[in-house]
């Protein structure tokens, strides 16, 4: 089975996407590190793969002009690796402006003068919370809140210690400046918390309470990695990564694109046991985005839109 590698590749892909404003796909997307935006490229094996001139970010910018073009979106709901609440789903109410959380540490000055403007809407917000409560009988469900300008949010994946105040942390802004430019002025966003769980049921739960809302022209992305390995980085580049991380890499796409949904929902799970995973994800947050965008889109098709190394993007609900 051949998945899109090349940028011819993934273009045709991106083109071959139905155009479904009536019922938008969910999409699974590589959202790669604040080094996407570096002003040059080291030589390290994630900058190699991740840098400004890489395959990620070439793809991210053909991504978010097709998305536009062939959904219209109302409005975007994102849910990324950094942020993680336990039982509770926060939900940004951040009015015209979203700000910007800066949750990473040790660079140099240029990346905490990064901008990306955005507005929030409380509207959409409020359905969101409202969908949940309906849900209020699955593993999580019912329990969800909005969060303001006015308080941190919390928890905010693995940095240590944990980065105060509100915002869209790098897993958001970094990749949405590649996709749709510095600012979005005609599109509100809103983001919501994944589950901090290892559970892969919580987290399909988490994007399927909120399917009905791609009836509403409302675009549903959720950012993670495939591998994600702060303590080994020579696992971030397919020519330096151990077999047993490159051979579970490429089962993601074999799992993803099962075209029965037991059958796909059943492999997609077992990928937690696969022998690669624990070398490919000491903890679980950059993967489990996963989970909530194939059970955003759990009902259709799938495609695999780009099967880039540690980040590939999947269309689920086609």
């Amino acid at each position: 089975m051949s998945f899109p590698k090349t940028q011819s590749e993934w273009r045709t892909a991106l083109d071959a996407l139905p155009s479904t404003p009536e019922k938008i796909p969910a999409f699974f997307f590589g959202h790669g590190s604040p080094m996407l935006i570096a002003r040059q490229v080291t030589n390290s094996p994630m900058t190699s793969t991740m840098g400004p001139g890489g395959d990620l970010a070439n793809f991210l910018r053909d991504l978010g002009p097709a998305l536009r073009a062939k959904y219209k979106p109302k409005g975007i709901v994102v849910f990324s690796a950094h942020w993680e609440t336990i039982g509770v789903r926060h939900v940004t109410d951040y009015g015209d402006r979203n700000p910007l959380l800066m949750d990473y540490f040790g660079f140099e000055p240029y990346y905490y003068q990064q901008t990306f403007e955005s507005k929030g809407n409380r509207a959409l917000a409020e359905r969101i919370i409202l969908l949940y409560k309906e849900v209020s009988q699955q593993k999580v469900g019912g329990k969800a809140k909005l969060s303001s300008i006015n308080e941190n949010r919390g928890w905010d994946g693995r940095t240590s210690p944990p980065r105060q105040g509100p915002g869209f942390d790098h897993g958001v802004f970094v990749p949405f400046k590649l996709m749709f430019g510095d600012k979005v002025d005609d599109v509100p966003i809103v983001q919501v918390s994944i589950e901090r769980s290892s559970d892969p049921e919580q987290n399909w739960a988490v994007g399927k309470a909120l399917s009905k809302l791609r009836e509403d022209g409302i675009l549903i992305l959720a950012g993670g990695l495939t591998v994600h390995n702060l303590h080994d980085r020579k696992q971030f580049s397919e020519k330096s990564a151990s077999p047993d991380v490159t051979m579970f890499d490429q089962a993601i796409t074999v799992a993803a694109s099962k075209s029965q949904l037991d059958e796909r929902k059943q492999s997609l799970f077992d990928l937690m046991k696969h022998d690669g995973f624990a070398q490919a994800h000491p903890s679980v947050e950059h993967f489990v985005p996963l989970y909530v965008a194939a059970g955003a889109g759990e009902e259709g098709g799938v495609q695999v839109v780009s099967a880039i190394y540690s980040a590939p993007t999947i269309a689920f609900g086609i």
